[in-house]
């Protein structure tokens, strides 16, 4: 991905998962944009996989008896966490080291479907609550608290600040807002792309959505509303959905369901 002071270009697309037919979603970048983790199917379940850009190799990091999802390099880049969900339904966030020697629960009695590090101590989870709701955890302290609830899925630490976006559904529509983990202090941002649920921040601050086989791009407070830059068609892609961008903005990570032959 180039990026402009205006413009933002995708080309050379990779496919990461290798044809694998199962189930490979919720991708991160590593913290040095070197490699990206994400969700896979073997043998029937879904264990993490780092995939390393510069040699273009994988590795699979769990191998439990578990499902685990929702994988993020924790601060400490020692470790990274997971959505684990164990065979009796139980669900929480768990912590792992890379060399595969070390994994423990980082939440007890929380149910965490998805996740953000504000900071090396604090966690922003997505709490499988009716309606779902917005939870910090703050591990120095030991306390959690929730912030906000009837949100989507989208948790997105905002680069360059201590802030993060969320998608609230609280008004009927789905509307961007950024939260401070702190104050709880909430602000309007802007209209998510309609029928799209998940969104990345470019380095520079421009938000991006997508939707079939098309991405569009936002500057709050510049844009009015929401300019498309770039299609997948011309790569046999569509059915977009989850994004990630990587810590220096040149490359972006799309999760598609659908390969037009």
């Amino acid at each position: 991905m180039v990026i402009g002071d205006s413009l933002i270009v995708i080309n050379n697309p990779i496919d990461i998962s290798e044809g694998n037919k199962g189930y490979d979603n919720q991708p991160s970048f590593l913290n040095d944009g070197s490699g990206v983790l994400f969700t896979s199917t073997r043998n029937d379940q879904t264990d993490i996989v780092l995939y390393n850009i510069e040699n273009s190799t994988k590795a699979w990091l769990t191998d439990s008896e578990a499902n685990e999802y929702s994988p993020i390099q924790m601060p400490n880049k020692k470790y990274f966490s997971a959505v684990r969900l164990e065979k009796d339904g139980n669900q929480l966030l768990w912590k792992y080291s890379f060399n595969k020697r070390k994994q423990e629960v980082l939440i007890h009695n929380l149910k965490v479907g998805y996740h953000a590090w504000l900071n090396k101590k604090m966690i922003v989870s997505f709490v499988l609550n009716d309606p779902p709701s917005l939870v910090v955890t703050n591990l120095k302290y030991k306390i959690k608290y929730p912030i906000d609830k009837n949100i989507g899925r989208s948790i997105v630490k905002i680069p360059n600040t201590e802030l993060i976006s969320i998608i609230s559904l609280e008004h009927g529509e789905s509307e961007i807002y950024s939260i401070n983990p702190i104050n709880s202090d909430k602000k309007y941002i802007a209209d998510a792309l309609e029928g799209s649920q998940d969104l990345a921040w470019t380095p520079d601050g421009t938000l991006i959505m997508g939707k079939e086989d098309k991405l569009y791009k936002l500057r709050a407070g510049v844009d009015k509303t929401w300019i498309e830059f770039a299609s997948l068609q011309s790569f046999g892609l569509t059915g977009i959905t989850r994004l990630a961008i990587s810590p220096f903005g040149n490359k972006i990570v799309i999760v598609v369901d659908e390969v037009v032959e």
